[in-house]
């Protein structure tokens, strides 16, 4: 996909990977971009900086992604490019983290993006025409050995993209996976710079992502990596499934004795 005249939907967009997405599209010529966030201050921010429009969305709510859909498409028409890139770290810890802190998590990583595709793909299958963008992580892929629930709520995005790949592609819709490691990103670095983590080490910029999204989109790639090294590692956990968990049991181990 090309981004040049097409309508844009970007969910957490005000800041990180969101906000570089909605600044690169609109300099790759997008005939509009939308700011879609929970912060509204935020998105209309970014919006005024790239001539696009802000929303204010709940992404948890399933009637916001249906207004979100209905919004665009009165702003600029049908929806070419759906991005579902709102996420949040959540309580690190193990399965003993809070059932509220896991339903938190499951609503925003996960259900947002199911929310966005129900509103989404019914236009985009009627003109055989659209992609989906997730942002998932290296985490969907491998595992994030700090936090279950984030863990967990990735590779639910990477299945679904998957099935949505498999189900749809040959119907006109496109499909592509983002899964990177560490971002420099609040959702890594903390509000105030305050967290630490072994994902600082390789952590690359937002703006680097969104070069190689463009990159993945226009090659149609299903799995987008701004970390070459999560494929190695992705192919290591595949071809000796046992030998990887130990080697994650290790960084574990050596992870937990940091902290």
């Amino acid at each position: 996909m090309e981004i040049k005249d097409k309508v844009v939907v970007v969910t957490g967009g005000a800041n990180g990977i969101g906000r570089a997405l909605c600044r690169r599209f609109a300099d790759e010529g997008a005939r509009g971009v939308v700011v879609a966030d929970l912060d509204f201050v935020a998105a209309e921010a970014v919006a005024n900086e790239i001539n696009g429009l802000a929303i204010a969305v709940d992404v948890s709510k399933e009637a916001d992604n249906e207004r979100l859909v209905r919004e665009t498409a009165a702003a600029f028409g049908p929806i070419d490019l759906f991005c579902a890139n709102a996420g949040i770290t959540g309580e690190l810890g193990s399965i003993e983290v809070s059932n509220e802190s896991w339903q938190r998590i499951w609503d925003v990583n996960f259900m947002s993006h199911l929310y966005g595709v129900r509103a989404v793909l019914p236009g985009m299958l009627e003109r055989r025409s659209g992609y989906l963008l997730h942002t998932a992580s290296a985490a969907g892929l491998l595992t994030h050995v700090e936090g279950a629930p984030y863990s967990v709520t990735k590779h639910a995005v990477v299945s679904l993209a998957e099935w949505l790949s498999i189900t749809h592609g040959n119907e006109g819709v496109g499909v592509s996976c983002l899964c990177p490691l560490g971002v420099r990103t609040q959702m890594l670095l903390g509000v105030e710079g305050e967290r630490t983590s072994f994902l600082m080490d390789g952590a690359i910029e937002p703006e680097v992502v969104a070069d190689v999204v463009i990159k993945g989109l226009a090659e149609e790639t299903f799995l987008i990596l701004p970390h070459p090294e999560v494929a190695v590692f992705f192919n290591r956990k595949a071809s000796d499934y046992d030998r990887w968990i130990r080697a994650m049991r290790k960084l574990s181990a050596e992870v937990r004795g940091n902290n």
